[in-house]
């Protein structure tokens, strides 16, 4: 089954509308009056919520360029579609589409029904200096899918949803062969049938697609063990504007650099990646989880340290500071919430978790009650609060309050300096900004026997109008606390255009100058992502074709 010229049966097309403006389906987004009944709980929130714009009522910049009558079937100029592939779903992004604001939209947007149309696509835009933004299905917080470089004749948003099929599955390796449009839900839904998962569950997992996570190196929902997509490709199929890169698929090579890792995290800037080789697993049939609390928050990051370096992996590991707890409804009175979880295919885990919660009770924590048999009631909380808080994001948003997140990584030893230094510096950044006392939160989103990844939640009221710039200012603080203290600029959310600052400084100018050299090798044009990990090629002349 080898076919990458046929266009295959898509599964996107009994997908919910997407929301435009925000986060997830349009119909899951929150009423006006849930926006007010939340914005109250906010002092100095706006008193009514900023309207949804209709989409088909905005002043969309003119298209600059017409398509190739031959790629004309699989590009629009639909005000939907520009409008819903200008941004990502950060809050700036939400904000400013909120306020009509799409200055950036693309002027095409490109959904390929093949491979072969890919290349046809680069091909067009290389030569007619048309710059390319791979658009897996817009959920970047990064400014990872917008366009900003102005350097182009015009600009194609490359959505790959239409290439979302499960083509080969190896049971006997335990791998398939997957299109990278696929959507979370659908790939699994075309894995569950022979007993196999991929077992990568980012927040975003309804949202995105396989060729996002791989091109972001995403984490998914697992704290430990497998944690990123790296961990799970065999052999990647991209295509760049000089040639199609096949890796061979292999269970692992010491032949030189691997191919993989030049792509892996490349942000669309090198090649589109339209197939991937992933390790598949067993789907579980035995899970158990426990909630463990802890009435000091530095004792509990001890806890989660010998935890993760215990060799038991737990598939849940997520440590709530006093803050984070309240808001998920997990814990109260200052208490500190570890959600443990643990699972199989295979074998019991109840002896497993029951370690768990022992090393944690060793550290001064106390297991919340449960009914043997039953699941965690609180572990249940937390992970209902998980899945709806970027909805509830995006009303805090239309009532003006300034609620984003960040996360990083450092190593066990600078944990404590690490947390308490963003909490007590932003905290001051936040009250300069916006004139009050904001909300600084954190959760361990993943953890390594060597350092956890903290994740930070800010939410502060704002100033109506002021929205993006209050809490860009907030951002770049954070950015700085955190390479001031050696931690990375991001974890998994990627580096897009927003962390780029960070990201320069972050990486090594020998490595800058090899990927300066790679980008230039396979993308001469410079079409592919301008901006993202490195700066645009200067502007060429409009009249170039």
């Amino acid at each position: 089954m080898d076919d990458r010229s046929a266009p295959p049966a898509s599964t996107h097309d009994s997908s919910p509308l997407r929301s435009w403006w925000g986060w997830g389906a349009a119909d899951q987004a929150l009423p006006d009056a849930d926006c007010v009944a939340l914005g109250s709980l906010v002092p100095g929130a706006a008193q009514s919520p900023l309207p949804v714009p209709d989409v088909c009522a905005l002043a969309l910049p003119k298209v600059r360029i017409d398509p190739p009558r031959a790629l004309a079937p699989v590009m629009s100029s639909a005000p939907r579609e520009r409008a819903s592939h200008t941004y990502g779903k950060a809050y700036r992004d939400v904000i400013r589409a909120l306020n009509g604001d799409l200055a950036a939209a693309p002027d095409l947007v490109a959904r390929p029904r093949s491979e072969q149309e890919v290349i046809d696509i680069l091909d067009w835009a290389a030569h007619a200096h048309v710059a390319v933004v791979p658009y897996g299905a817009g959920s970047s917080v990064v400014g990872g899918v917008e366009y900003r470089a102005d350097r182009h004749r015009a600009v194609v948003s490359l959505d790959l949803s239409s290439l979302d099929q499960v083509l080969e599955i190896d049971r006997i390796s335990r791998a398939a062969r997957i299109q990278a449009g696929a959507l979370g839900p659908g790939l699994e839904a075309q894995l569950r049938p022979h007993g196999l998962t991929l077992r990568h569950f980012p927040q975003s997992f309804e949202f995105s697609t396989l060729g996002g996570w791989l091109a972001t190196r995403a984490g998914g929902h697992y704290a430990t063990l497998y944690t990123h997509i790296d961990d799970l490709v065999e052999s990647l199929r991209v295509v760049t504007p000089v040639g199609v890169n096949q890796s061979l698929r292999l269970p692992g090579s010491g032949a030189g650099p691997s191919p993989d890792r030049l792509f892996l995290g490349s942000e669309g800037t090198l090649g589109v990646i339209t197939e991937a080789w992933m390790r598949l697993q067993e789907r579980p049939r035995h899970k158990a989880s426990a909630t463990v609390l802890f009435d000091d928050v530095h004792q509990a990051m001890d806890a989660v340290r010998a935890i993760a370096q215990s060799g038991l992996h737990p598939a849940n590991c997520r440590l709530l500071d006093p803050g984070e707890a309240a808001l998920a409804g997990v814990a109260r009175d200052g208490h500190s919430a570890l959600v443990l979880g643990v699972e199989s295919a295979h074998v019991p885990v109840g002896g497993r978790l029951a370690e768990l919660v022992t090393l944690a009770r060793d550290h001064g924590g106390s297991p919340t009650p449960t009914v043997p048999g039953s699941a965690d009631a609180a572990a249940n909380t937390w992970r209902s609060a998980f899945l709806r808080m970027p909805h509830l994001r995006d009303a805090l948003a239309r009532m003006s309050v300034v609620t984003e997140t960040f996360e990083t990584a450092c190593t066990w030893d600078r944990v404590p300096q690490l947390y308490e230094s963003v909490r007590g510096q932003l905290a001051d950044v936040v009250k300069e900004v916006t004139g009050h006392e904001g909300t600084i939160n954190c959760r361990f989103t993943h953890v390594y026997p060597d350092g956890p990844a903290p994740y930070f939640t800010v939410i502060a009221p704002g100033r109506r109008g002021e929205e993006v710039a209050m809490w860009d200012r907030i951002k770049s603080a954070a950015m700085e606390i955190l390479g001031n203290l050696g931690a990375t600029v991001t974890h998994h959310h990627a580096v897009g255009r927003d962390h780029r600052p960070g990201y320069d400084r972050q990486r090594p100018e020998p490595f800058a100058l090899a990927l300066r050299a790679a980008k230039g090798a396979l993308d001469p044009a410079g079409i592919l992502n301008p901006g993202v990990l490195l700066d645009p090629l200067p502007r060429v002349g409009t009249d170039r074709r």
